[in-house]
């Protein structure tokens, strides 16, 4: 096979459900689910499903931006301006404001949890104070003798 064939090839290779769903470790209705919101749009044989490149490289950026935090409409807005024919720059100007609201978002998070962990630490403590108190309670009762 000569490489403009296997180039060829390589551009009209398509996918199943059943494919995407195995290399991306989620499960074929998590995929069907991105088609109801618009991230994937398949093409058909008969009634069965056929994923194009352009469908898993889409599903590759959801589940990553995914990962990041953002949310489906946010994915959706930063892949529709990544195949847009319009400037690179409009996007990764976006795809910046985005990442810096998440990362605000997350910091904010991160000093909660701060918070929230320093509290059930101080918990934590007076609960083994008076645990330990207790223990020591018990110890130093006299055992009263029966007659």
């Amino acid at each position: 096979m000569t490489a403009a064939a296997r180039s060829k090839e390589a551009v009209v290779r398509t996918f199943t459900i059943t494919e995407l769903a195995a290399e991306f470790d989620i499960t074929p209705r998590a995929i069907r689910f991105y088609e109801d919101v618009g991230l994937l749009t398949p093409g058909r044989a008969g009634r069965n499903r056929v994923y194009a490149q352009r469908d898993r490289t889409r599903l590759k950026l959801t589940l990553r931006g995914k990962r990041l935090g953002l949310s489906l409409q946010e994915v959706k807005d930063l892949v529709d301006l990544y195949e847009s024919p319009s400037d690179t720059a409009q996007q990764l100007t976006a795809f910046l404001r985005t990442l810096q609201a998440h990362r605000t978002l997350l910091e904010r998070q991160r000093e909660d949890l701060d918070i929230t962990l320093a509290e059930i630490a101080q918990h934590e403590e007076r609960c083994r104070r008076l645990l330990a108190a207790a223990a020591g309670g018990r110890r130093r009762q006299p055992r009263v003798l029966k007659s």
